[in-house]
């Protein structure tokens, strides 16, 4: 019994019997829901970044470096995933969310005109770039490589931001919804690729991701309410 490649035939066979499904045939079926609910979570993770970001049309407290490399994160890391055919529900979401954070990054640039040099040089690199790293047309080596690089690219992806809500005391027009979501996923992301077996170094970049969209959600929690509070006294 198999419905999206999950297969529900242990389970069913367990509960048909009157007993509870053992941890064997329960952690993988589990894992495969979980896998699943993430993929369709992720379709919307960053509207609420985005939709704050159109009703303030504003991009206050956000780091533009760190959004381009979450880009550059998501790209190498989708493609590291089909390179090594994993499943979609191993790492679906990384299409989504590379999707909206291209569509979340042309906004900042929009709010943030008008652009310097380096800046168009950066996307001009990556518009180059980016079709062929996902379709895998680079050496097997260099591919390892680069995706041990991604670990880093997304720890610096989060430390310019970090940095400026920690020098600023505020977290600006940052999303607790998104943050919060984000934190959320990547703990469950932890928990399927133990289940899916994934590589070690896929599972090294959930646990980055976990630490670091912590110490955001964290951020965002610790100064959004003084800011609110010092908004209403100005008022």
């Amino acid at each position: 019994m198999k419905y999206l490649g999950i297969d529900f035939s242990c389970a069913v066979e367990s509960l048909r019997h009157g007993h509870f499904p053992e941890k064997n045939c329960l952690l993988p079926l589990v894992s495969k829901l979980l896998g699943y609910a993430i993929v369709a979570a992720s379709t919307t993770v960053k509207l609420p970044q985005i939709l704050k970001i159109l009703k303030h049309k504003s991009v206050r407290g956000l780091s533009m470096i760190s959004f381009e490399l979450e880009v550059i994160g998501y790209t190498i890391a989708l493609a590291y995933c089909l390179y090594k055919g994993l499943p979609f529900s191993a790492y679906g979401e990384l299409l989504f969310l590379l999707i909206q954070a291209i569509i979340l990054v042309a906004i900042i640039y929009y709010y943030s005109r008008p652009l310097n040099t380096i800046t168009w040089i950066r996307a001009l690199l990556y518009c180059a770039l980016a079709p062929t790293i996902l379709a895998g047309q680079i050496d097997p080596f260099l591919f390892e490589a680069l995706y041990a690089s991604q670990h880093l690219i997304f720890l610096f992806a989060r430390i310019p931001q970090i940095w400026q809500n920690f020098s600023n005391k505020s977290t600006g027009e940052l999303s607790f919804l998104t943050s919060f979501m984000n934190f959320a996923g990547s703990n469950v992301r932890v928990f399927t690729t133990i289940q899916e077996n994934a590589p070690y170094s896929v599972l090294l970049g959930y646990a980055i991701g976990c630490a670091t969209n912590f110490a955001i959600l964290s951020q965002i929690i610790l100064y959004q309410k003084p800011q609110v509070e010092k908004e209403k006294k100005t008022k």
